[in-house]
């Protein structure tokens, strides 16, 4: 045991994201979501929750703001709903979405709060997945002109911006799997939705510098060490793939300009929708790389998928205990997933985009939450991270997820990430005995490791 410090100057922030915090899903002028249009369907969700209402943030935006002050934290990564700035996502600009944000960036900023806004969190317009979604490659275009508005509205406040949250999840549990928003599940739409999200993401990059210089952009990949299950070589080289398939497939196009070699054979560029020229068209100019890291990844060999392999359960003998929604506590996945990025890629300006737990600890009597799991968890994953940066990694921001408890997607409200209890009846926040530790953490820029 003994205290850890960080970098002098390193952020600590929190995260939330449009669909799971706002509600308010058809008010001012907003267009219907994919996520609108499936919560909306009977058996999609658990519970049967929607995000009609989420933490009504849209109305209760001022009430964060004050928490995140209360707790000490310096950066706030929240998220632009498209449809409520482009209700059908093309055309005109909802003049009173862009009203909403403004107001949440200049309250951020007054209260001395670094406004980080993804500009895609999941929450496609339905009227573009209606036109054929993201396999369509037109909405790619579509995106950037998105993100050319944004641009100009929040840019003279809005210094650094995330493109995407998560595209291998978003594309993968809504095209592949079906379990996610728009719930379609059909390998060759899958394959043409990640080239054009790959289009997207870099079309996107050049729009938002043409509109303004000095801006600091990166995306938000999902990451997850990968181990082979057994000591065997086939399970070994599946583990390889299965990382180039999760980790990098939305890497490597903007850094390299190709797609890593993640199937048994050939990658299926024809399938995908590639064209001549394409893969240059691929390469942006990140200026920070965000990791989004929950648990690490066991993988064995499997000859009859696409890639050769399949994720599986951690072995029992180790142990681990897990979080509520099932999820592996493993605290040196941070360290090796960190350490990975930061070898391949020449050590970039990294950002821990998202990190969190799902505990389900309520109020007392008392209004105290008293969830010492979530605790230990960042406990454990903290000290991981302060490891990788001593030894070379350039790690310059840390963002909880999540501020608040929320609509957890497929999950409805059944899992609980919050530093805030939110009641479902009232929408009253309680900060919760983790989010108390985690401002004496930012305060301290260290911990009791």
């Amino acid at each position: 045991m003994g205290r850890v410090s960080f970098p002098e100057g390193f952020v600590w922030g929190a995260a939330t994201a449009s669909y799971q915090i706002e509600g308010a899903w058809d008010e001012d002028g907003k267009g219907e979501s994919i996520w609108d249009r499936f919560a909306h369907t009977p058996g999609r969700i658990k519970g049967g929750d929607t995000g009609d209402w989420a933490c009504d943030s849209y109305h209760r935006w001022d009430e964060d703001v004050a928490i995140l002050r209360d707790l000490g934290l310096k950066s706030y990564r929240f998220s632009i709903s498209w449809p409520r700035i482009q209700p059908i996502g093309r055309g005109r600009t909802n003049q009173k979405g862009i009203d909403y944000y403004r107001h949440l960036v200049d309250a951020l900023l007054d209260a001395g709060i670094r406004p980080l806004p993804t500009l895609y969190h999941w929450d496609l317009p339905q009227a573009l997945e209606d036109s054929g979604g993201w396999p369509n490659r037109d909405t790619a275009g579509r995106f950037a002109e998105y993100a050319e508005g944004v641009t100009e509205a929040l840019a003279d406040r809005v210094q650094d911006w995330v493109v995407f949250n998560e595209p291998s999840v978003f594309t993968t549990m809504g095209y592949l799997l079906g379990v996610h928003a728009p719930g379609r599940t059909d390998l060759g739409d899958y394959l043409k939705a990640t080239h054009t999200v790959n289009l997207a993401q870099a079309e996107a990059v050049r729009a938002m510098r043409s509109m303004r210089s000095g801006l600091r952009i990166g995306t938000a990949f999902n990451m997850s060490p990968t181990e082979p299950a057994t000591d065997g070589p086939a399970d070994a080289e599946a583990a390889e793939r299965f990382h180039r398939f999760m980790n990098i497939w939305f890497l490597d196009p903007a850094i390299r300009g190709e797609y890593p070699e993640a199937f048994l054979g050939e990658v299926p560029l024809e399938r995908m929708g590639v064209e001549p020229r394409d893969l240059d068209l691929l390469r942006t100019d990140f200026d920070f790389l965000g990791i989004n890291l929950y648990n690490r990844t066991r993988v064995r060999a499997e000859p009859g998928s696409p890639i050769g392999a399949l994720p599986v359960e951690a072995s029992p003998e180790v142990g681990a205990p897990k979080t509520e929604i099932g999820w592996e506590v493993w605290p040196d996945s941070l360290y090796d997933m960190v350490m990975r990025v930061t070898r391949d890629y020449d050590t970039p300006v990294l950002e821990i985009t998202e990190n969190g737990c799902a505990y389900g600890d309520a109020p007392d009597e008392d209004g105290v939450v008293h969830d010492d799991r979530r605790i230990d968890y960042y406990r454990g994953y903290l000290s991981s991270l302060a490891r990788a940066i001593e030894d070379g990694a350039d790690v310059r921001a840390y963002h909880a997820w999540s501020l608040l408890d929320n609509f957890e997607w497929a999950e409805g409200y059944e899992q609980r990430f919050g530093l805030v209890y939110v009641d479902g009846e009232t929408g009253e926040r309680f900060i919760k005995k983790s989010g108390r530790w985690y401002a004496e953490v930012a305060r301290e820029n260290s911990i009791e490791a």
